[in-house]
């Protein structure tokens, strides 16, 4: 009896072993199946466009149709296609400003390209912070290679990497570099766009300079639409001038005098009031509450300005 009874429970621990590995491999193909899944399902990474292409025309529509003839997955979205035409030094502050917000693997495509058809090169910018960059090689990539870094850069070459091979001399928005952000955004080798570049050009934006006097800059843009004026001093160094919330400010823009209220926010002076403010970017803006700033005392950038030291 002991014997039989023995070979029975014998029998079960096998068949009990038996399920659980049977259950084992279950869930772990199910594991698989599921990692696998997820692995399909995650989206491609976005694609971040910038232009000074405007939305009276075709231009960004026939851009983003070559993006999903080749790439029918991809995701794009704009920075602003409202650029200042040809302002390579906004279309740079401008991409320094997003690419913080935008995750590892993101492609930025951006067409401001005053040098089109020259000998100006198409490249692809990999930044340390493991972001693409799809441009011309103008200068507008110099802040973000300054704050992130760059890991390299290939000159786009590869005729695979294009439209085709006939290649305009006036749209290579269209011909070059939206073919390649696609391209990018699909997974493909991005060093296989061209040979890798050593140097690239470097932009030299204008600076304020803050001496014993006090902070000379320049209104570098508007801040559209509601015209407030974006200076080059930095919040910081006005500061640095002895200046507190509360303060007025004697000021010159364009060589005019104005005195203004140094402000934290809109709000705190009345509506239709001015203010000095330091804006989101932490650079020093001129403002009218629920107003025009460039309106109302008749400014258009660049034009020179200059903040003294308290007391002077």
């Amino acid at each position: 009896m002991k014997t039989k009874q023995t070979k029975w429970n014998l029998a079960a621990a096998v068949l009990a072993v038996a399920l659980a590995a049977a259950l084992c491999v279950a869930g772990c193909n199910s594991i698989g199946a599921n990692k696998d899944a997820a692995k399909e399902s995650s989206p491609k990474p976005a694609i971040v466009f910038m232009t000074d292409f405007g939305t009276a025309n075709d231009a960004v529509a026939i851009c983003r149709a070559v993006i999903i003839g080749i790439n029918p997955e991809s995701r794009i979205m704009d920075i602003t296609h409202q650029v200042t035409p040809y302002s390579i030094e906004e279309a740079s502050r401008f991409l320094a400003g997003v690419t913080p917000y935008y995750p590892q693997g993101t492609v930025f495509l951006v067409v401001v390209d005053p040098g089109v058809g020259t000998s100006r090169k198409a490249v692809i910018v990999k930044s340390k912070k493991g972001q693409y960059f799809v441009l011309p090689d103008n200068g507008i990539i110099t802040p973000v290679a300054d704050r992130d870094g760059i890991e390299g850069t290939h000159e786009i070459t590869n005729t695979s990497w294009m439209i085709g091979d006939k290649v305009s001399s006036t749209f290579h928005g269209r011909d070059i570099f939206s073919p390649a952000a696609a391209h990018v955004a699909a997974g493909w080798d991005w060093t296989a766009a061209g040979p890798a570049v050593d140097q690239l050009v470097r932009l030299t934006p204008s600076v304020a300079t803050i001496d014993e006097k006090g902070a000379t800059g320049k209104v570098i843009a508007l801040d559209d639409p509601f015209g407030s004026l974006i200076t080059n001093i930095r919040g910081d160094d006005f500061k640095s001038l002895g200046y507190t919330v509360g303060d007025k400010v004697k000021i010159t823009i364009d060589k005019k005098p104005y005195t203004f209220p140094f402000e934290k926010t809109f709000n705190n002076v009345p509506v239709g009031d001015p203010l000095l403010y330091v804006d989101s970017r932490g650079r020093l803006g001129i403002a009218v509450n629920q107003g025009d700033a460039s309106k109302v005392y008749k400014i258009t950038p660049p034009v020179e300005v200059f903040a003294p030291r308290k007391g002077q």
